[in-house]
């Protein structure tokens, strides 16, 4: 079976994003021993993906190739004077599942990594700035990942942006239920920075 339709699925599975060779394995000897029909199913989803959907012209979330703004950005609802800036859709799927938000997204499409040689100009920053000034916006806040990229990237945005809007991030810290002891420097000095009175 060396190189034959399996190790071919394998590859293709193991270059997915928090896919390892072992889970693709696994992946692949399941999608392996269901029906046909799943298999045309599964296949049918993933070429789907491809050919329907597409960036909503505001915000860069995921949109239907037969729509220009995302179910979002179109709702009447939602707070347009509040932007909440994720690097990638899936962000939004969490906090919508959550229902956190009443405002609307902008997605940037990744963080600034001049280690893997992405810029400002490879993400959706000038957007960002033009939005908020046409819009004139009251909020922005930066939902990154506590990363030494995410970091970067919130301070880029905020230094961008402070002189059109109020810029806000997400406060970082002791999750419920934590340990004390447990916790490292860094999510210690994050909680005794973002502390609140009572």
């Amino acid at each position: 079976m060396e190189g034959g339709p399996v190790e071919e699925l394998i590859a293709a599975l193991s270059r997915l994003p928090g896919i390892g060779r072992k889970t693709a394995q696994r992946l692949s000897f399941h999608i392996v021993r269901q029906p046909r029909a799943e298999a045309e199913t599964l296949a049918k989803a993933l070429l789907g993906v491809k050919d329907n959907v597409r960036a909503c012209s505001r915000c860069f979330n995921l949109t239907s190739v037969d729509a220009e703004l995302c179910a979002i950005c179109s709702d009447p609802r939602r707070d347009q004077q509040f932007i909440c800036v994720v690097e990638d859709p899936g962000t939004i799927l969490v906090l919508e599942s959550n229902q956190l938000l009443d405002g609307v997204y902008h997605v940037l499409g990744g963080v600034l990594s001049p280690l893997d040689g992405v810029s400002p100009a490879d993400l959706h920053i000038d957007e960002l700035v033009e939005r908020v000034k046409r819009t004139q916006v009251r909020e922005v806040v930066v939902a990154l990942n506590a990363s030494a990229e995410g970091d970067a990237t919130a301070e880029y945005l905020a230094r961008l942006l402070a002189p059109l809007t109020q810029v806000t991030r997400l406060a970082r810290g002791l999750p419920v239920g934590a340990d004390l002891e447990l916790a490292d420097r860094r999510t210690l000095a994050y909680a005794l920075a973002g502390r609140r009175s009572f």
